[in-house]
């Protein structure tokens, strides 16, 4: 019998800021959303672009790393899990989303990449390339995947 697989990769753009909140347990999570782009030529050879917005939730360490080091318009590349969340709205109405729960997070490119997405204009050479979360408190993996050095003082645990 065959094990089942439920595993999301996209790779685009921040639209927003991540926004860290804590649990009443304590526990950190940060969201954010990451759209995708698609291009393709109909049958009459016009160019056809269309975008898709995911909805990513990163718990604990890798929230706060992803809170801390990303920001709108900073290209990503997310890997994790669909999962989908129901609910009953102030209205009444039943409401659903279906959302990447992170456990790995790719920071694509490097500092000069960020555009006008950083106040002042100012790049992060001191980001981290890499967080991953293995649902381990302290298991953090920072690798560079970037052109420029990282200050093992500028990391933030």
């Amino acid at each position: 019998m065959a094990k089942d697989f439920n595993q999301a990769i996209v790779m685009g753009n921040l639209t927003r800021d991540p926004e860290l909140r804590t649990t009443p347990g304590g526990q950190s999570v940060a969201t954010f959303a990451v759209a995708t782009n698609r291009s393709w030529n109909d049958p009459s050879g016009e160019k056809k672009d269309s975008v898709e917005y995911h909805d990513i939730v990163a718990w604990g360490k890798l929230g706060e790393l992803a809170a801390n080091y990303l920001a709108k318009g900073r290209k990503v590349l997310v890997v994790g899990r669909l999962q989908t969340r129901q609910w009953e709205g102030q209205d009444g109405a039943k409401r659903q989303r279906t959302e990447i729960v992170a456990n790995d997070i790719n920071f694509v490119g490097g500092a000069g990449d960020l555009g006008d997405s950083t106040p002042n204009n100012t790049p992060h050479s001191e980001a981290p390339a890499k967080a991953k979360n293995d649902n381990k408190k302290d298991d953090v993996v920072i690798e560079d995947m970037g052109e420029g050095e990282i200050n093992l003082d500028d990391i933030p645990f």
